[in-house]
């Protein structure tokens, strides 16, 4: 039996030398071998080879000689085994982890001292061609080479696989943990599984020219929250992205050009990681009031049918509130908790989309409208022309929760 990984041994009797391990693993075979017979039954032992060493080091007794398992990590491709003789740590990292769990299984039957004998390998020398399981990029740009009868090598961290006429994401993707960057880029995909927020390591996604209309919610409340760094989603059809898209705060890159989005997230002022923000060539009438907050290094929205701000303002307040509407302005404005386990779904839905006043304060749907014109260097070192005119300004609509607000707000601009 054999197990592709990264490994890195460390004795534990360096600390009391003053050493310390390099922290590094380096690519490897693992082999649950049976060492030189020496009479009576087979015996298990393990065989780490790395590619500078294809003979590989022995550890050849395993029964009884195993101190401790460390398997929390196992469904991540990590474990970790402690020998008691020599006193080291085999550190595992980046495996598959279904084969990883069989491994280890034989492992703790060997230290068991049960029989084994049906999954040994024989002791030989690695051959080179094993370690070509450990190929860490692929890009793949046609048909013809995309593989329909094996599986990607699991250790990928870059897949590409462009003009392949993809119309749904391959499942087999999606189990590839040490994925980095994601390009699927020039295929014929509408929708995109959730589970694409399972590869926690996933830093740069390109669905460039394809046939989305929508990013999902559950994408957007995914691990992809701490990882995704790049997104590329022009050339689609997509109209808007949900409120809760604002919740990708690592995000630096964002393109999203040749679309036809007719709103930004009125939250996009929390991707404060924001440096390059491109959407070129869409439906978009105004900006947010919250797209004031971004600091941006690029910024490209040529090609949009921006609208002249509206003289007067869409007046919308009632009084007395309605009981609704103060309690999500108290919930909100005090940071209370809250959730679908608490409250009913819509009320939920409401309160992630109340709007935001420019005192800081939150509103449903009580509130007033105004638009004004901002100019976009104020959010933006390097700036593409809006129009065709020489243009730099944009509307942006804002909204008030009191007739205060907005008359301090027009006080301030005079």
């Amino acid at each position: 039996m054999k197990l592709h990984c990264e490994v890195e041994v460390v004795s534990r009797r360096l600390p009391a030398l003053g050493l310390r391990a390099r922290g590094r693993g380096a690519r490897a075979v693992l082999s649950l071998c049976q060492p030189a017979p020496r009479g009576g039954p087979p015996r298990a032992g393990l065989l780490v080879a790395t590619l500078r060493d294809k003979r590989g080091t022995r550890y050849e007794q395993l029964k009884e000689n195993i101190e401790q398992f460390f398997t929390k990590f196992v469904d991540e491709g990590r474990a970790t085994v402690r020998l008691k003789e020599p006193p080291v740590d085999i550190y595992l990292s980046k495996a598959n982890s279904s084969s990883l769990k069989g491994f280890l299984s034989a492992v703790r039957l060997a230290h068991r001292g049960c029989n084994v004998e049906a999954s040994l390998s024989t002791l030989t020398p690695v051959k080179t061609s094993e370690f070509e399981k450990f190929k860490t990029k692929m890009v793949i740009t046609s048909k013809k080479d995309y593989p329909l009868s094996k599986n990607f090598p699991y250790s990928l961290e870059h897949l590409q696989t462009s003009y392949c006429g993809l119309v749904r994401v391959d499942m087999r993707m999606l189990c590839l943990k040490n994925l980095r960057k994601l390009d699927l880029s020039h295929n014929h995909i509408k929708k995109l599984p959730a589970t694409i927020g399972d590869l926690i390591h996933l830093q740069e996604l390109n669905l460039n020219d394809n046939h989305l209309e929508s990013f999902s919610v559950a994408l957007c409340q995914s691990t992809l929250q701490k990882s995704l760094r790049r997104l590329d989603l022009s050339k689609n059809k997509i109209k808007a992205l949900p409120v809760q898209f604002c919740q990708l705060r690592e995000l630096t890159d964002l393109k999203l050009d040749d679309n036809e989005l007719i709103r930004f997230p009125f939250k996009i002022g929390q991707l404060t990681n924001l440096r390059f923000l491109s959407a070129a060539r869409n439906k978009l009438p105004f900006l947010p009031t919250e797209f004031k907050n971004l600091s941006l290094e690029y910024l490209d929205l040529f090609g949009n049918t921006f609208e002249q701000p509206e003289v007067l303002p869409v007046i919308m307040l009632q009084t007395p509130l309605t009981l609704l509407e103060s309690s999500a302005r108290t919930v909100l404005y005090n940071r209370i908790p809250y959730g679908s386990h608490i409250i009913p779904f819509h009320l939920c839905e409401d309160l992630d989309t109340a709007k935001t006043c420019v005192c800081g304060r939150f509103c449903l749907s009580c509130f007033i409208q105004g638009t004004s014109t901002m100019n976009l260097h104020s959010v933006a070192h390097t700036v593409v022309l809006v129009d065709n005119m020489g243009g730099t300004e944009a509307p942006v609509i804002s909204y008030f929760c009191s007739l205060a607000c907005y008359v301090n707000s027009c006080d301030m601009l005079k």
